[in-house]
């Protein structure tokens, strides 16, 4: 009997192995109905048949993809990724929920970035006015500051296109760019009778998510061109004053930073009267850190509970021991803060433990799980809903602040009435 050599044995024993394991994978995909199918260019597509009791007839989206191919004018200009993508948003889109989203790879990126605290651009954050962009602010130290960018200043032109009729975001994407690129501005300052042209080296925008100070009255600049300014002209305390613009990666170590200045400068001047937590056009963020910010003013208790869509409930205690018991506090709001923002300020008011100065809040009371996909892509799904220390819903109502107060102008440098308000009640 003729015997095989050990090395054909072995090379046999793994194809069989390999054949048996190619089956049962493609009998698992089968039941699945999960169809694979290789490319000309060696790419792998995997197609996924609906789950089972679910009845979806996809005839007539191949039928119009197939339309568009045929007799679409331009048909080289035509992205398969893209639609593929589009398909996507729409189906998202169609739950009518804005905070449900797809987000394609470039997106992706954009909005972790924007976490992160980090991106190329030139530091300006940006608006609209009268259906125009406008510069809300330059950021300190970038390269908008240096070229002479203004808040409220409109911006025309970006390239040389025109911006009537464009979004925050549509300007973002265009400004935006690699370090080291230039961009082109056709900007229009608020006393200018004639727009002018500015062209902008991009660099890497290091935002910080927190700043402060400690001032007097007198050496507050935003609130010069109020009336409270001449009222406590004369008023020598100092009041703190504590920006959160976001609550992304970094901002609970620049969080603790700021306030161990905070609290050695309360040392040094032992007249600070108060501080002023200003959480205005804060879009949110991490829910973790919301709990870990209302936590320094908090000594215990629910900061926020989160509703499941499976019926359950979660509740987000308070998590450490905060340094800030005691001290006053003015929280100021408006319509741009939202989500982790907004659980700040609601926690701090359902325990009496800050007056809220501003505007109705944008009432972002909903949660989203992001999650990752192919290809850089991105999807957030909203999975659940907050409620304040008292039960109350945030989403679509918002949180109402105790004194109401809106600002005139925005980009008014120098009056800024809710930060007045704020200053005068801590020096009362």
């Amino acid at each position: 009997m003729k015997t095989l050599p050990f090395s054909k044995l072995r090379r046999y024993v793994i194809i069989l192995a390999f054949l048996f394991l190619a089956g049962g994978i493609g009998y698992r995909l089968g039941e699945r109905g999960i169809k694979l199918q290789v490319t000309p260019d060696n790419r792998l597509i995997i197609n996924e048949e609906p789950p089972t009791g679910v009845t979806i007839d996809f005839s007539m989206f191949w039928d119009v993809w197939q339309r568009l191919f045929r007799f679409y004018i331009d048909r080289a200009s035509m992205d398969t990724q893209k639609m593929v993508w589009g398909a996507i948003s729409g189906m998202v889109s169609s739950l009518d929920d804005p905070y449900t989203a797809f987000l394609p790879p470039k997106e992706n990126q954009e909005f972790k970035e924007d976490l992160g605290g980090e991106f190329d651009g030139i530091g300006a954050q940006l608006g609209l006015k009268d259906g125009r962009v406008i510069v809300v602010a330059p950021l300190k130290g970038t390269p908008a500051e240096k070229a002479g960018l203004l808040a409220g200043d409109y911006i025309l032109k970006v390239n040389d296109e025109d911006t009537a009729g464009w979004t925050v975001p549509q300007a973002v994407t265009k400004i935006r760019g690699v370090r080291g690129s230039e961009v082109k501005l056709e900007i229009l300052h608020e006393s200018a009778q004639k727009p002018e042209e500015i062209t902008i080296k991009r660099d890497t925008i290091t935002v910080s998510s927190v700043e402060w100070w400690t001032k007097r009255a007198a050496e507050i600049t935003e609130i010069s061109g109020t009336e409270t300014a001449g009222v406590l002209r004369n008023n020598t305390n100092k009041v703190v004053y504590l920006r959160l613009s976001r609550f992304g990666d970094k901002t609970n170590d620049e969080w603790n930073k700021a306030i161990s200045e905070i609290l050695t400068a309360q040392k040094t001047n032992g007249t600070l009267k108060g501080l002023i937590l200003d959480l205005r056009n804060n879009p949110g963020g991490y829910l973790d850190g919301s709990v870990f910010i209302a936590s320094e003013f908090l000594e215990s208790g629910v900061v926020v509970s989160q509703a499941n869509s499976d019926g359950t409930k979660d509740e987000y205690q308070v998590n450490r021991k905060g340094k800030l018991l005691t001290i006053p506090i003015i929280v100021l709001v408006n319509k741009g803060s939202a989500s982790a923002s907004e659980i700040v300020a609601g926690a701090l008011k359902d325990y009496n433990r800050a007056t809220l100065v501003g505007e109705v809040t944008f009432g972002k009371g909903s949660v989203q799980t992001p999650q990752e996909l192919s290809g850089g892509a991105g999807l957030h799904i909203t999975t659940g809903k907050w409620l304040l220390p008292n039960g109350d819903s945030i989403n679509k109502v918002g949180v109402t602040p105790d004194i109401e107060i809106k600002l005139d102008d925005p980009t008014n440098a120098t009056a800024d009435a809710q930060l007045a308000k704020a200053v005068e009640l801590l020096l009362k």
